[in-house]
C-alpha cells in the first residue's frame, strides 16, 4: 500500500479527518481481532486459520455473536486505517478487494471444515450470524 501511494501521488487525498480517522480503525481492528484470539483461546480451541479442522469447539459466544471472522474483520480494519493513514485511495480500493478475496480463499474453505466438523450446530450457527457484520 505504500509503494502504491508512492507510485500514484496524484490519488492521494488529504482531509484533516484521515488521520484521525485510520488511529480509531486501528485501534478498533486491534480489539476486535485480539477479542476474537481471546475468545478462541478462552474456549481452548485452534486458532490457527490453516487448520480449521482442527478446532475442538465451534465459538459462538462474546465477539462471534456479531461476526462469524473477528480476526478478518480486524485486519480489513487495519487495512482500511493503513490505506486513510497514506491516504491513497488505490489502496482503498485494495483494502476493499481483500473482501472476496479472503472469502473465496480463506472463509470460505474454513466454513466448509467447520460444517463439517460440526454439521448442524455450524450450520444454525452460520444462519444467524453474519460473515462479517
Amino acid at each position: 500500500m505504500k509503494t502504491i501511494a508512492w507510485v500514484t501521488p496524484d490519488l492521494v487525498i488529504t482531509h484533516p479527518l484521515l488521520r484521525p480517522t485510520a488511529f480509531v480503525l486501528i485501534l478498533t481492528g486491534i480489539g476486535v481481532a485480539a477479542t476474537g484470539v481471546a475468545q478462541f483461546r478462552l474456549n481452548k480451541t485452534t486458532v490457527n486459520p490453516l487448520q480449521p479442522e482442527k478446532a475442538s469447539t465451534l465459538v459462538t459466544s462474546g465477539i462471534y455473536r456479531i461476526t462469524r471472522n473477528p480476526m478478518y474483520l480486524g485486519l480489513l480494519s487495519f487495512l482500511l486505517a493503513w490505506s486513510l493513514w497514506l491516504g491513497s485511495a488505490l489502496a482503498m480500493v485494495i483494502s476493499i478487494v481483500f473482501i472476496p478475496v479472503m472469502n473465496r480463499l480463506q472463509i470460505l474453505p474454513e466454513e466448509r471444515a467447520l460444517a463439517k466438523r460440526f454439521g448442524d450446530a455450524f450450520e444454525a450457527y452460520a444462519q444467524r450470524t453474519r460473515r462479517w457484520l
